[in-house]
């Protein structure tokens, strides 16, 4: 294969539509890459759940920048890339609106009831609808656990819909009049939960049979955070027994998941890790991810990487 320019490939699917103009026409985008376009990459662009591990980086030895979709960089070796001075870009802020927008499209669903009272009219059951007992956003409390940008565009969205706000984050201070100070009080005080605080081994399993203990019984809890934030048998437990009133999930571990019991319940809703992938929002992260690629080639530095000692490990690479 004769390559006559840069060569950026895609791992997972990518649009080219909404990379190459960005990318310029200096650059060759494949968005179907074989062995060998793989063996001449200098840039990956590279979706959620595709691996990039010391395998990938042995089959691209030209390889230096990988641009990651989002900001979860689970599937990522970012050791081998740092190793090998290889920034690896995220693309914070790109997905915040949608994926904010897609913690309330969950609560909505569950809290107004939306899965049974649709059953209800298309089963021909209109005389049972008292039997629904539907909630209210107005005047309920949210408890968000990681208040970062996107926890902080619920917490905006939230007040809108006439909701009290907590917040609690492992990693920094929310703002004092909506901080609390401890993520079992946030539990108890809350009527909807809902995650954005990174995976880590801290915070796996956060969501546990301990945790759900102190809930008040009736909680909505939302994740669109990391999968493996939740226990899943300890979330049906606590929907079995009522503590829970409903789930609402757009991630999951590992993507896509092995089926769990959980998945039957009525008052689970379930979408494939969508939320922050709006028209709009993909648009502006695979926009984002491809300008990433572009500043390193050029010899720029990304706006946002997820691996920032990089840039000693290039440098110590090029010393003579």
């Amino acid at each position: 294969m004769t390559v006559d320019r840069p060569v950026v490939v895609a791992l997972g699917s990518v649009d080219p539509a909404l990379v190459t103009g960005v990318l310029s026409e200096e650059i060759a985008f494949v968005a179907d890459p074989n062995a060998q376009h793989i063996a001449n990459a200098v840039g990956a662009i590279v979706r959620a759940d595709a691996v990039v591990d010391a395998e990938f980086f042995a089959r691209a030895p030209r390889l230096r920048v990988i641009a990651r979709t989002g900001v979860g960089v689970d599937h990522v070796d970012l050791l081998a890339a740092t190793a090998r001075g290889i920034p690896v870009v995220i693309t914070p802020g790109s997905g915040t609106r949608a994926v904010a927008e897609g913690v309330f499209a969950l609560a909505l669903h569950l809290v107004k009831r939306l899965g049974p009272s649709t059953d209800l009219v298309r089963h021909d059951q209109w005389s049972d609808r008292d039997r629904l007992s539907m909630g209210d956003l107005d005047g309920a409390t949210i408890g968000i656990i990681g208040y970062g940008r996107i926890g902080r565009r619920v917490g905006e969205l939230a007040a809108a819909f006439g909701m009290q706000v907590l917040a609690y984050d492992p990693f920094s201070a929310p703002p004092a009049e909506i901080a609390s100070p401890d993520v079992l009080e946030l539990a108890s005080a809350s009527d909807v939960l809902t995650l954005h605080v990174p995976l880590t081994v801290e915070t796996h399993h956060l969501i546990n049979e301990a945790f759900l203990d102190r809930v008040r019984p009736g909680v909505v809890l939302i994740n669109c955070g990391r999968g493996g934030l939740v226990d899943l048998d300890a979330a049906l437990v606590a929907l079995e027994s009522g503590r829970l009133a409903g789930v609402g999930l757009d991630v999951f571990e590992p993507e896509p998941p092995e089926h769990h019991a959980l998945f039957d319940h009525p008052d689970v809703v379930l979408t494939p890790h969508l939320m922050g992938m709006t028209r709009r929002a993909r648009a502006a992260t695979l926009a984002d991810a491809a300008r990433g690629v572009r500043d390193v080639l050029a010899g720029r530095r990304p706006a946002a990487v997820a691996n920032p000692e990089w840039v000693d490990a290039y440098q110590e690479a090029r010393i003579p």
